[in-house]
């Protein structure tokens, strides 16, 4: 990691979209949001590489816990903070300079995600009520994923006309197998915890958010007990291959979204969010 990686100290007193403390070896981090059901906005975005290089430089932290504050893990992009920022790439005539600065951006959240799959310390992730959206793409990074019995997910992006482009596409279909992956992000349907525990997506579903906390602290007591440099070469030997085949994926999911995104769908799909209503498509 870079030399001038923020210790976890420095970070934690200033995070907006994080709540970071560690407990011995075990790291707790906590989406705040502050967009509704722990939204992703511009803080999310801007502190997650941060904290989790952070985390990977901290000797002292051996396993990361990760989960939602409140009733939910996170509902995805915060499409109301977000997108106005990327208003040029969006509308209708965009040239080649505002769309190579999107594509840019895509692989900025992209890195984002990857900041999390990349931390050499292993990652639990708790997850109960909504993980939407972004919220799968992030716990596809994780190297474990626990749930409530409440929990619901949703590979969404298509019923947005989007391309998901910052990791669930890439990393899911060797957890959950390409089936159960076409599926799910070709539909965008919403579906629970117990589907999600038998294609893989969860390894246990846990009565409630109290148990799936304790349950989730356990597993990462569980690896923080082993030797840390056989833990860390562990994840580093699971990751070797997956990860350069991941980043192909990506470059090649940012460079379609930036050339096709903009699109009549689009709009109509984000005006049918605003409004609550069912999108009306034309492929245009």
């Amino acid at each position: 990691m870079d030399t001038e990686t923020a210790t976890l100290e420095q970070l934690a007193g200033g995070l907006k979209a994080f709540d970071l403390s560690v407990d011995g070896h075990i790291a707790e981090v906590i989406l705040l949001g502050p967009g509704p059901r722990n939204a992703m906005g511009i803080d999310f975005w801007r502190e997650l590489p941060l904290v989790f290089a952070a985390l990977d430089s901290a000797p002292e932290v051996r396993a990361v816990v990760l989960r939602g504050s409140g009733a939910d893990f996170s509902s995805g992009l915060d499409l109301r903070e977000m997108t106005p920022l990327w208003a040029d790439a969006l509308g209708s005539g965009a040239q080649a300079g505002p769309r190579t600065e999107f594509m840019r951006e895509i692989q900025r959240l992209q890195a984002a995600i990857t900041s999390v799959a990349a931390c050499r310390k292993p990652v639990v992730a708790a997850v109960a009520g909504w993980c939407v959206g972004g919220g799968v793409d992030l716990i596809s990074a994780a190297d474990v994923r626990l749930a409530s019995a409440n929990a619901r997910f949703s590979i969404r992006e298509v019923r947005l006309a989007i391309v998901a482009d910052v990791g669930s596409l890439h990393r899911l279909s060797g957890v959950v197998g390409e089936g159960h992956l076409r599926e799910l992000s070709l539909t965008g349907r919403d579906f629970d915890a117990r589907e999600a525990e038998r294609i893989g997506l969860v390894n246990r579903v846990h009565a409630d958010r109290d148990a799936l906390l304790t349950a989730a602290r356990e597993v990462a007591a569980e690896i923080a007990a082993n030797p840390p440099l056989a833990v860390q070469g562990t994840k580093q030997i699971l990751n070797e291959g997956r990860e350069d085949r991941i980043a192909r994926g990506l470059r090649h999911v940012a460079a379609w979204n930036a050339a096709f995104l903009p699109s009549e769908d689009l709009t109509e799909a984000m005006n049918a969010f605003v409004e609550r209503r069912p999108g009306r498509y034309e492929g245009r």
